[in-house]
């Protein structure tokens, strides 16, 4: 494990204690995920645009080609 140091201002400070209580965890394990959850966030978005820019053009919308034309599910039409 290691030790990190932040100052943080009050106001933040005193929003992230609040939300932290809310949620039943400490300060130290809100912010340890809110910093997992945003570094797999990135590696997520790294990982999706190597992997696009493997593919070749117009594969995407050929697999999209296949999927069948159907009317959407009562509250699924979108605007």
């Amino acid at each position: 494990m290691t030790n990190v140091h932040i100052t943080l201002p009050d106001s933040l400070h005193r929003h992230l204690r609040e939300i932290a209580r809310s949620d039943g965890v400490s300060i130290n394990a809100f912010i340890t995920t809110a910093i997992a959850e945003k570094v797999s966030a990135l590696a997520t978005e790294v990982l999706i645009s190597t992997r696009a820019s493997a593919e070749r053009p117009g594969a995407f919308t050929a697999v999209l080609d296949r999927v069948p034309r159907r009317r959407p599910l009562a509250g699924d039409e979108g605007d």
